[in-house]
């Protein structure tokens, strides 16, 4: 149990602080209306994305440890609470502002993560029919089919859709790690969850590169964290036979409804804002009286709230500073 949670939450650090660094690489790289060769060799050559792609892989390996030694719901519990670490490195690295709403949303999602772990019972099995297995894989397929959809779009709505999508790869991920057949290196390569396993990753990760070049990384992260803790979640109640705690039912039920209100809280007050930057005055406009030529030549270009030049502008994907 020790070793359990020790990795479950060394694995929740790494996800927080890959989700910001792969934010600030996927806003290097070009902005892309469909899913390209170019933009996998773009986020490739970027170290910040390689980095965050690098801190996920730790944190996953670290949560097959705690997928195989602890319960699937509390180990998706302990591992989603990953927001919290996003946002702060957010507000520490990329220079997000978080505003109450976000705070808000961010703590009831933290929170009925937590009162879903408290509400959920023993895990059930740790085997599936090979129908499930198949399942796993055909899950994956369209979440693919989805992202490349929702790829020609942008905007918020597809970036939490992309979010969303991010998070069903990764809770087939889980899923698939729970009921994969290890009893020999033969059996994992003819088992279908292998490969659902392999394609919900790397479908996850493209699905929410794409994501974060739509939105911000708090909303993308909090869809995400929605349908891949809830998704599992349920699956798990229905062909697992993982079941609440006895007479805390309305405390599972309760974290559910508080989770999903906390992320609709995100996107609503996740959009995509612009900082303002003080307009030059135009070359026709009136000099102001008190005004003087040398004190016009000498000032500085005027600032952005942040410091940053005029000709920066936050919030696009070629931009250095976070959708905010």
């Amino acid at each position: 149990m020790l070793l359990g949670l020790t990795t479950a939450l060394v694995a929740t650090v790494c996800f927080g602080f890959g989700s910001v660094f792969q934010a600030g690489g996927a806003r290097e790289a070009p902005h892309a209306d469909r899913v390209r060769v170019g933009l996998l060799a773009a986020l490739l050559r970027s170290w910040r994305f390689l980095l965050g792609t690098g801190l996920d892989i730790a944190g996953f390996a670290l949560s097959v440890v705690a997928l195989r030694t602890l319960p699937l719901f509390l180990v998706q519990a302990v591992t989603n609470a990953s927001l919290a670490v996003t946002a702060l490195a957010a507000a520490r690295l990329l220079g997000a502002r978080l505003h109450r709403a976000d705070l808000l949303g961010i703590a009831a999602v933290v929170a009925g993560l937590t009162l879903l772990a408290l509400g959920s019972g023993h895990a059930g099995r740790d085997h599936a029919s090979a129908a499930f297995h198949w399942a796993l894989l055909a899950a994956t397929v369209l979440m693919l089919l989805l992202t490349f959809v929702l790829a020609r779009r942008s905007g918020n709505a597809a970036a939490v859709g992309l979010g969303l999508l991010a998070g069903v790869g990764f809770g087939v991920t889980s899923l698939a790690v729970r009921v994969l057949d290890v009893s020999g290196p033969l059996d994992v390569f003819t088992d279908p969850a292998a490969y659902g396993l392999a394609l919900g990753g790397l479908g996850g990760y493209l699905a929410y590169a794409l994501a974060l070049q739509r939105g911000t990384v708090t909303a993308v992260t909090a869809a995400g964290t929605v349908s891949e803790t809830f998704g599992p979640a349920l699956v798990g109640v229905v062909a697992l036979g993982d079941t609440a705690r006895s007479g805390y039912a309305w405390c599972a039920l309760t974290g559910f409804v508080v989770a999903v209100g906390g992320t609709f809280v995100l996107s609503r007050f996740g959009e995509v804002e612009s900082e303002l930057v003080p307009s030059a005055p135009s070359p026709s406009a009136p000099s102001s009286p008190s005004s003087s030529p040398s004190s016009s030549s000498s000032s500085s270009p005027p600032s952005g709230p942040d410091g940053d030049r005029p000709g920066r502008h936050p919030g696009r994907p070629n931009g250095s500073a976070m959708q905010r």
